[in-house]
């Protein structure tokens, strides 16, 4: 009986946190696509392969820090 992936939630790459989509490609043509939408969306991407399928991680860009005084 094979295993149900289950990916990790998180991960870490280059000292930044990114967040898994939550949907497994069964292609990397898929993948990428969705990678490009989220791009388009503002948001910076990792794919990953596992276990041959594909995964998407994401991560909200910061445009501008806005600092408020009390």
């Amino acid at each position: 009986m094979e295993l149900p992936l289950t990916p990790n939630l998180t991960m870490i790459r280059e000292g930044k946190k990114f967040m898994w989509d939550g949907r497994v490609f069964d292609t990397q043509e898929e993948c990428l696509q969705q990678a490009e939408a989220y791009l388009k969306d503002n948001f910076e991407v990792q794919t990953v392969e596992q276990d041959g399928k594909f995964l998407v991680y994401t991560r909200r860009m910061v445009k501008e820090l806005v600092v408020t005084q009390a």
